[in-house]
C-alpha cells in the first residue's frame, strides 16, 4: 500500500511529498525490514521516538511520530501515535472486523470462562471461530501464544486479518480496561460486547473503582450508532451487577440482559450447586429449560448464562447451545482439578481479585467435607490495596489459609506478605514465602475430606521474581506434592 493511500485514514495531517510502498507497519525497530512504517510509542519506561534513527537505519521507508525528528525518511506529525497506530492497522489490513462478527468481552471475573464457552458453541454449530484471550489466541484449531490479554493494535489487526484469510466466521475475544484505555481495540468493529462484572482489580493503574468502570464502559461505547437490519448491535449485561447500569447510559446498542437475583432476559432458578458440577432452570424468552453442566460454582452459572444470551442474539438455535454447554469441560486453570491418585481434590484456580477468591471458595464450601487449605499469594507491582482484602477472604472462608508468593516481580516479597497480613490480624494463618513449599506444605497436610486449593495464578507457566522469569505451573508442582505423598 502506498504511503498516501495509508494516511488517507488520517484526517488534517501534512503529508509528506514522498510517496513509498509500506509493506508492514511496526512499531518495536529491531523488526523494522525495507519499507516498514515505523510508529514512535512513547510508553511508561520507554519512548520509541529514541530509536526512530535506528529504524530508519533498518530500513524504514517512513516514521510516524508526536515530535519533529531530523532523519532522512519521511516524518509524519501527529498528536497522539497510539491512536493514529489503530487507525492505519485497521486500515493496513483492510478493515478485518467488518468482515467478521466480532464479540468483546469485558469485565473482572469470567471473562475466560465465558469466552471459551461462546467460542465451543459457535464452533460446534459449525462456524469457523477464532480466539483471543488470557490463555492463547486461536484461528480455527491453530493456537497462538499471546503475552496480553488484548494485544497491541497493530498484533491484533494482523490477527484479525488472518482470521479472515483463513475465513474465519467469528472472533471473540476478552478486552481488558488498560486495552480500552489505552485504545488498542480502537478500530474494532464489535458486533456484541458483554459485560461480566465489576469488583476490586487494577486500581494500581485506573487509581478509583469509578475510573475503573469508566474504563470498561468505553467498550459499549464503541458499539455503532447505526441500527442495521442484517448487522445489528447488542450489549449483554449482567443484571445482578451496578455496574451495568453504567454500561447501558452510555451504549445505543440493544440492551440483553442475564442475571439470577434480578429480573433479567436470561435467568436461572432452582440452582443446585455439586462437587461435580451444576444445575439449574434457565428462564429464556424461548420459556425454561433444565440445563446441567459439568462446570462447579454459581459464578459459572453467570457466565454460561453470558454465553447463552451472546449466542442466542447471533441466532444460534437455544437447543445447539444447551447442548454445547452441556458437553463443556472446564478452561485452564479455572477451577481445574490436579489428579494424582490422591483422595482428595487438590484444585488450581486463577482467583486473583477478592471477589474470585470469594466465589471460588464458598464454592468449595458447598461440597468440602472437611478443611479447606487454600494457598494464597498477591502480585508484586500491583494493587495493595486488595492484598489484605484476599487475605481476610482466604482466613473466612478456609480453615487452613497459607500466604506465599504469586510474581512479586520488583517487591519483596516478604513486604507483600505483611500487607497481606494486614487483613489477617488474630486469624488462623500461616506464611510460607516460597511457593512451592508452601503447596507442598498443603498438599501434604490434606487427608480424605479435605480439599486444596492453590489460587491466584491459573494456566500460567511462569513466575516473575525481580526481572527474572523462571519456569513455574502450579499444577506441575501440586502434582509432584501428590507423587510425593
Amino acid at each position: 500500500m502506498k504511503l498516501h493511500t495509508l494516511l488517507q485514514a488520517i484526517p488534517f495531517i501534512q503529508i509528506p511529498p514522498e510517496n513509498p510502498e509500506i509493506q508492514s507497519i511496526v512499531n518495536d525497530h529491531r523488526q523494522v525490514l525495507p519499507g516498514s512504517l515505523f510508529i514512535c510509542i512513547k510508553g511508561y519506561v520507554f519512548d520509541g521516538h529514541t530509536v526512530a534513527k535506528d529504524a530508519a537505519r533498518n530500513g524504514a521507508t517512513a516514521i510516524l511520530s508526536e515530535r519533529e525528528l531530523d532523519l532522512d525518511v519521511p516524518v509524519i506529525l501527529v498528536k497522539d501515535t497510539k491512536h493514529a497506530m489503530a487507525i492505519l492497522a485497521d486500515a493496513f489490513y483492510g478493515h478485518p472486523t467488518q468482515k467478521l462478527h466480532l464479540i468483546g468481552i469485558t469485565g473482572t471475573n469470567g471473562k475466560t470462562t465465558t469466552s471459551h464457552l461462546i467460542e465451543k458453541i459457535f464452533s460446534d454449530h459449525n462456524q469457523s471461530t477464532g480466539l483471543i484471550g488470557t490463555i492463547h489466541m486461536k484461528i480455527g484449531n491453530r493456537e497462538i501464544e499471546t503475552k496480553n490479554t488484548t494485544p497491541d493494535s497493530l498484533v491484533l489487526q494482523s490477527v484479525f486479518n488472518d482470521m479472515t484469510n483463513e475465513n474465519i466466521d467469528t472472533a471473540i475475544m476478552e478486552v481488558s480496561s488498560h486495552a480500552l484505555v489505552q485504545g488498542r481495540v480502537n478500530g474494532c468493529d464489535y458486533d456484541i460486547a458483554v459485560f461480566t462484572n465489576l469488583s476490586q482489580d487494577h486500581l494500581d493503574y485506573h487509581h478509583t473503582m469509578e475510573e475503573y468502570a469508566q474504563a470498561k464502559s468505553l467498550l459499549f461505547s464503541k458499539l455503532g450508532n447505526s441500527y442495521i437490519e442484517n448487522k445489528p448491535k447488542f450489549a449483554v449485561l449482567n443484571a445482578d451487577d451496578m455496574a451495568s447500569n453504567q454500561m447501558m447510559t452510555v451504549t445505543s446498542a440493544h440492551i440483553i440482559t442475564y442475571g439470577i437475583e434480578q429480573q433479567a432476559d436470561f435467568t436461572a432458578s432452582n440452582i443446585v450447586l455439586k462437587s461435580g458440577g451444576t444445575s439449574f432452570t434457565l428462564h429464556s424468552p424461548e420459556g425454561k429449560r433444565e440445563i446441567t453442566l459439568k462446570l462447579m460454582g454459581k459464578f459459572n452459572i453467570y457466565n454460561a448464562l453470558a454465553a447463552i444470551a451472546s449466542a442466542y442474539v447471533s441466532n444460534i438455535p437455544l437447543h445447539s447451545i444447551i447442548r454445547s454447554l452441556e458437553s463443556a469441560a472446564g478452561v485452564d486453570g479455572r477451577f481445574e482439578p490436579v489428579m494424582g491418585g490422591q483422595d482428595f481434590p487438590v484444585i488450581v484456580d486463577y482467583a486473583h481479585t477478592p471477589d474470585s477468591l470469594e466465589n471460588v471458595l464458598k464454592t468449595i464450601g458447598q461440597f468440602a467435607k472437611k478443611r479447606i487449605f487454600a494457598v494464597v499469594g498477591c502480585g508484586g507491582d500491583r494493587d495493595p490495596s486488595k492484598r489484605p482484602l484476599m487475605a481476610a477472604i482466604a482466613c473466612k472462608y478456609a480453615t487452613d489459609p497459607i500466604f506465599t508468593a504469586d510474581n512479586p516481580r520488583s517487591e519483596d516479597p516478604l513486604a507483600i506478605l505483611e500487607d497481606m497480613e494486614k487483613g489477617a490480624l488474630g486469624m488462623n494463618y500461616q506464611i510460607v514465602p516460597d511457593r512451592t513449599e508452601a503447596i507442598k506444605k498443603a498438599v501434604g497436610s490434606a487427608k480424605s475430606g479435605d480439599v486444596v486449593l492453590i489460587a491466584g495464578k491459573g494456566h500460567e507457566t511462569y513466575q516473575i521474581i525481580g526481572d527474572k522469569v523462571f519456569d513455574f505451573d502450579d499444577r506441575l508442582v501440586a502434582l509432584e506434592a501428590i507423587k510425593e505423598r
